[in-house]
């Protein structure tokens, strides 16, 4: 072996870029992936998600943290106007509060240095620099979703549904009945039969309102079996996947668990998803699901293989990267016919079923 030579030597050349007047997100993003760090990284993500756009992955979007509160969900309605993306994890928070902006709740951009003492005595919440009123958003929120329930009560009852079908439902109800429907991302994902799944059926104002209502005479019952089998048959069906996480935490894995279902549990032949992009701030040294490595993901069958230009992980903010990266993919792809996953989910759901038990009468026929 040649020691003199480097193991660089067939490596891009790093060169100072230039940042020119009227450029363009696409070409401000391409630039800057020509530096280092995150940046690189940020480039590297962006042109992952355009390949999946191309070459026509099913592609989940996980919606951690707050964004949606503050504002964010109009990138997700561009992206899904689109048609770049076909199904949604999302936290039941962040569907609650994407309410707020279609009936005209007040939602406040406030200064988080603040006396939250002061702030609890005078009706105020907040979550970081998100000012939200309790009595003229939140319990107008409760409201809200409780004429929901009672006006379509009756045409659920006695039903079981999975959380996507809940959110459907509420979406088109929304789509009639909120002023700026328009606002709405969970109205958006409804009116182009996107399905969004909460990452918990209870851990959030939704279900809060849900139990209330069941107290008042109006129960609803929701299935977390229905959830698992129905987001792992829009996995399993599509030809291929790909994974965008905003955050980590419950979106984060009920979208990667598809895999694992699958393959462990249904003991059904699956390699996994082909392609993950996460925008994060977790490290990755303190254990957490939010931290896990596409490579870590790996090992549990919730990817394919471990190839880092498959599998893109950025450590950021992701109020600030997934805006860029929005526009860089909708400056350089063109829109995407809608794969309108609602309108034969219950049949792929009954495929997935049908084909376990088949493989258990026969396993248990051989026996």
């Amino acid at each position: 072996m040649n020691c003199n030579n480097s193991l660089f030597a067939d490596e891009p050349d790093i060169h100072p870029q230039l940042l020119q007047n009227r450029m363009t997100v696409a070409e401000f993003i391409t630039s800057i992936g020509k530096t280092c760090f995150e940046a690189r990284n940020l480039y590297r993500g962006a042109k992952l998600f355009e390949k999946m756009i191309l070459e026509n992955d099913t592609i989940w979007l996980g919606i951690a943290g707050a964004g949606i509160a503050g504002g964010m969900g109009g990138s997700v309605i561009s992206l899904m106007k689109a048609g770049f993306i076909d199904a949604i994890c999302s936290t039941g928070a962040q569907v609650y509060h994407d309410l707020h902006f279609a009936f005209g709740l007040p939602v406040k951009a406030i200064n988080p240095k603040c006396d939250d003492n002061l702030l609890r005595e005078h009706g105020d919440t907040r979550i970081y620099d998100i000012g939200i009123r309790e009595k003229e958003t939140l319990e107008a929120q409760d409201e809200i979703l409780c004429s929901f329930i009672k006006e379509t009560h009756d045409k659920i009852v006695g039903r079981v549904m999975s959380s996507w079908e809940f959110t459907y439902k509420l979406g088109r109800w929304v789509i009639k009945n909120a002023p700026h429907n328009r606002n709405s991302f969970v109205a958006t994902a409804a009116a182009y039969e996107i399905p969004i799944f909460w990452d918990s059926l209870s851990n959030h104002s939704i279900a809060m309102n849900i139990a209330r209502m069941e107290l008042d005479g109006y129960p609803l019952f929701l299935s977390a079996q229905k959830d698992i089998i129905d987001s792992a048959a829009i996995s399993y069906f599509s030809e291929g996947t790909g994974f965008v996480e905003l955050g980590g935490g419950g979106p984060k894995n009920f979208i990667q668990q598809t895999g694992p279902t699958i393959k462990q549990i249904l003991n059904i032949e699956y390699s996994g998803a082909q392609r993950g992009l996460q925008i994060g701030t977790a490290v990755e040294r303190e254990g957490s699901l939010s931290s896990c490595t596409f490579g870590e993901a790996v090992t549990w069958g919730k990817y394919r293989v471990d190839n880092s230009a498959e599998l893109v992980q950025i450590w950021g903010e992701y109020s600030i990267l997934f805006p860029l990266m929005a526009c860089y993919v909708l400056e350089t792809c063109s829109t995407r016919t809608h794969k309108n996953i609602l309108s034969n989910l219950p049949d792929k759901s009954a495929q997935l079923s049908e084909k376990y038990l088949g493989s258990i009468y026969q396993k248990e026929e051989y026996e």
